[in-house]
């Protein structure tokens, strides 16, 4: 909780608690300060095209109706940094189909185009302007364990499923090297610990390992009375890119390697997948996680006891412990609160919580001769502040 209070064009926050997060946390749209006073003025009418003085970006949107798939950006005169807008209008496109934005990408019909498959990446990889942006994004593999799974109650279960799963693989043949296989749950590029990548820092051993996974597998069947299992991965297909590859590899990896486990699929709208994992309606999840803030607990706060987002119902007190410790008496202590997060990815690594697969990245095609076009891992995702061609 906060409380703010403006003087003249200065705003003060104050906090209650130690928020070592707060300034990242300024950079999404949402935090954005607006004048009370306009924001009344204009009522229902504000965030619409009532007033041009509305908008407080560099750009405004011009010719957007909601459903069309060509509009434009427009230099906004009233944004206080205006004089340091570099194009004054900028074409937007929304193209469905990958294959038509790299065709046109390719006759100069457009200027960036992604390339969000791993067959078109690996078709373009070598064609000017490919380029590659971190995304600050996890994706991971969430078990059950609110007991409505019995098998991944169990540890050796879930130690042996992070185990058989083979990261380097699955980014190679998979998503064709675009991403870079897990080493801890915090992706790389997120923060630095005295100059040294967090995730660098609190790397985990999630090798492959397939003798020991099966050694595992076999004792945790035999502490549940059972010979073999059946488990069930759910994913959609509108949010998590390439999720049907991804589970499909899984299925085949998991069920060649540990006898006695059988796996199967299950596709829903990304809708579903939410209100399922919400519900503890899934067996394994394969989901994502994208930063809100340039800091570790942004993620490390989805193993918590009772976090929303924490779709892996676990409850872990050592964890709960050692994270109100990093959110308290450690916040506002850099070196400290650092050792506590890494002591949080050792705990979610040792206890098998959840499995971290790839830390995923955005493969794009953009036009060399433009310069100052950015893609944010954190924040605003797309940034055209200083975008011109050359």
């Amino acid at each position: 909780m906060a409380k703010t209070h403006t003087c003249g064009n200065t705003l003060t926050v104050s906090l209650e608690k130690p928020m070592p997060q707060f300034k990242s946390l300024l950079t999404f749209p949402t935090f954005f300060p607006q004048k009370q006073s306009f924001v009344e003025k204009y009522g229902k009418k504000y965030g619409t095209t009532a007033s041009k003085t509305l908008y407080n970006g560099p750009y405004t949107f011009k010719g957007w109706n909601g459903t069309n798939n060509k509009f434009k950006l427009v230099k906004n005169k009233y944004y206080w940094d205006a004089k340091n807008v570099k194009t004054p209008e900028i074409d937007l496109q929304v193209v469905q189909k990958p294959e038509v934005a790299v065709q046109m990408y390719k006759t100069g019909k457009l200027d960036s185009a992604l390339v969000n498959t791993p067959q078109l990446s690996q078709a373009n990889k070598t064609n000017k302007g490919y380029r590659i942006t971190p995304q600050a994004t996890t994706v991971f593999l969430a078990y059950n364990q609110s007991g409505n799974v019995k098998a991944l109650n169990n540890k050796k279960i879930r130690q042996a499923l992070n185990m058989v799963t083979n990261r380097s693989e699955l980014n190679s043949q998979v998503l064709s090297g675009t991403s870079t296989p897990a080493t801890s749950f915090t992706p790389k590029g997120l923060s630095t610990v005295n100059g040294t990548d967090f995730a660098t820092y609190a790397k985990q051993d999630y090798t492959y390992n397939k003798s020991e996974a099966q050694k595992l597998f076999k004792e945790g069947l035999s502490e549940l009375g059972e010979k073999s299992i059946t488990l069930e991965i759910e994913a959609d297909t509108d949010r998590v890119a390439n999720a049907k590859d991804v589970v499909n590899y899984l299925q085949g990896q998991w069920s060649k390697n540990l006898p006695g486990l059988k796996v199967t699929e299950k596709f829903v709208p990304f809708k579903q997948r939410l209100q399922d994992g919400t519900d503890a309606n899934f067996q394994v999840m394969l989901t994502q996680w994208g930063a809100d803030y340039a800091e570790p607990t942004t993620f490390l706060d989805l193993a918590s006891t009772g976090n929303a987002n924490n779709y892996n119902h676990n409850s872990n007190a050592d964890h709960d412990a050692l994270w109100n410790k990093a959110k308290g008496a450690d916040a506002t202590n850099d070196t400290k609160r650092a050792a506590d997060e890494k002591g949080l990815e050792k705990i979610i690594h040792q206890e098998a919580i959840l499995n971290p697969l790839y830390y995923q990245a955005q493969p794009e095609l953009v036009n060399p001769n433009i310069t100052g076009f950015y893609h944010h891992a954190v924040g605003v995702p797309l940034d055209f502040k200083l975008a011109a061609r050359k």
